[in-house]
């Protein structure tokens, strides 16, 4: 029979030493996306309906652009950690690395593609 101390029933799972870094860029993420979030639903309100060509010039404008292109880069970023911490809470073993690789391409891809789509229509 085999009688483990609690000393060494712990041994080796101490801490990851990243979630207090972790943790401030989801706060930091979270206040930027407080901001950015209503002023998107007011210049995307603004743009819908209009056609192919009014959406190109009003995307041709700075501030609209830029505040799509920044709510949606931080909201992919903020989505990421969510999904990290999500699959490192309930995902075991090789499943969860492969998660993760597979949760992080995808939000960089889903950024890249939005930051593109609203590139290609400003210009």
């Amino acid at each position: 029979m085999r009688f483990l101390t609690d000393r060494k029933r712990a041994a080796g799972l101490g801490s990851a030493k990243s979630g207090t870094e972790h943790h401030w860029h989801m706060m930091v993420s979270s206040v930027a996306l407080v901001g950015l979030v209503p002023l998107f639903v007011f210049t995307f309100g603004q743009a819908l309906g209009m056609t192919y060509a009014e959406a190109s010039l009003y995307y041709a404008r700075p501030f609209p652009a830029i505040v799509a292109i920044l709510t949606l880069l931080v909201g992919f970023i903020h989505f990421k950690g969510g999904v990290q911490v999500l699959i490192e809470d309930y995902v075991h073993g090789f499943a969860r690395k492969a998660l993760i690789i597979g949760s992080i391409l995808l939000s960089y891809t889903a950024a890249a593609i939005a930051v593109f789509a609203i590139v290609r229509i400003a210009l």
